[in-house]
């Protein structure tokens, strides 16, 4: 009985550290960061439940997903520092260079962008 008990104990703990280190990674993990510059098209404060800032940044060039098709480059980012946000509105329809960190996945009072 006493060894059921200590395999089914040890089951649990790995469990639990495989759970944390997977939301760890997807959700706190910065994969990547970098500068973007283009033009700030719009930067709005919105959500239901979770109110976050959220942008377009037009770069240069043309991107296409479909061949035969024309599409401007957008860079969608999410803006998680409010007096940041505020310094980036009075920019809107500026040049500017944004500095970024890249996650995989968002958490929704961190922004719907994977880009914050």
């Amino acid at each position: 009985m006493k060894r059921k008990t200590k395999i089914i104990s040890i089951s649990i703990a790995c469990i639990i550290a495989v759970a944390a280190i997977f939301v760890y990674v997807r959700y706190f993990y910065v994969f990547g960061e970098g500068i973007k510059a283009g033009n700030l098209n719009y930067l709005v404060y919105k959500g239901y439940v979770f109110k976050t800032y959220e942008g377009i940044l037009i770069q240069e060039g043309f991107k296409s997903q479909i061949q035969g098709t024309i599409q401007n480059n957008e860079f969608r980012f999410s803006v998680a520092d409010p007096s940041l946000a505020d310094e980036l509105m009075k920019l809107s329809g500026s040049n500017v260079q944004l500095y970024y960190k890249e996650y995989f996945a968002p958490l929704p009072w961190r922004g719907t962008s994977c880009y914050v």
